[in-house]
């Protein structure tokens, strides 16, 4: 069946450290090994994404910085990675002065939403999804990602203040759909890090179930070492380890992420 239009995720919390750029990379992998061309947009100038897929800093001739200042098109940016259909438009250090240069730029918080559509006019079809990894603040490059979007998934960690920091991002999010974005909507919640051994891990999932409802995806992301060595390898943990609990909770989440857009779809 051809892909009518690539659905635009953000994967967004304003914390750090909740598993933003380990979720992107290995959904990103997970649905292109199912036959859901993906192309992930690394927005955070740390560029996490970029090392965890294996573009070394080198390889980096254009990056998202690019797009954002009109400077080069969605296509001249992305290269493939080691995974067929699984592309990415890296990131530089030189986003982390885009704040400032795109505050005097007209529609400054449209410019990722102006190149998605010049890119969906110019590769129909090309990709299925677009994942933007975003980094763990709300700044103008996060609130360019949610104006571009469909839709927001967020990774919470299971950890005592995770329900301070959603509050915060829905209240973000909210504002962003009354003023940028109509359209923009919650896909879903990840829980991750999750540690059976910890009751506060069990605590923390069910409180945020009891507030989000069947916005908290079923499929939750453990506390895995196999995922936090992968990015060493510049390697997701579905190619580093395929067969670790990590990498499994990932393939689940793809299957469930896809029978949640198809709902979306019906």
């Amino acid at each position: 069946m051809p892909i009518e239009r690539a659905r635009v995720l953000v994967v967004a919390n304003q914390k750090g450290g909740v598993g933003k750029t380990t979720t992107a990379i290995n959904l990103g992998t997970a649905l292109a090994a199912v036959g859901q061309p993906t192309l992930v947009i690394d927005l955070d100038p740390q560029g996490n994404a970029s090392t965890g897929l294996g573009i070394g800093r080198a390889e980096r001739k254009l990056s998202s910085y690019d797009v954002l200042m009109d400077e080069a098109a969605i296509a001249e940016t992305m290269l493939p990675t080691r995974i067929p259909g699984l592309f990415l438009v890296p990131s530089t250090i030189d986003l982390s002065g885009a704040e400032l240069e795109l505050v005097s730029v007209d529609r400054r918080n449209f410019r990722l939403k102006d190149a998605l559509a010049r890119f969906a006019a110019e590769e129909p079809g090309r990709v299925a999804y677009i994942l933007i990894d975003c980094p763990p603040s709300l700044t103008l490059l996060t609130i360019n990602a949610m104006v571009a979007a469909d839709a927001v998934m967020v990774p919470l960690q299971c950890e005592f203040f995770a329900l301070e920091g959603l509050t915060q991002l829905l209240k973000t999010i909210e504002l962003v759909r009354q003023n940028l974005n109509p359209v923009l909507e919650i896909q879903g919640i990840v829980l991750t890090m999750y540690d059976k051994r910890n009751r506060l891990s069990d605590q923390v999932a069910a409180d945020v179930r009891k507030h989000m409802g069947e916005k908290v995806y079923n499929t939750i992301i453990p506390r895995n070492v196999r995922i936090s060595e992968a990015p060493s390898h510049g390697l997701p943990a579905l190619v580093y380890d395929l067969r670790c609990p990590g990498s499994q909770a990932y393939i689940k989440l793809a299957g469930e992420l896809i029978q949640r857009e198809r709902a979306v779809a019906a």
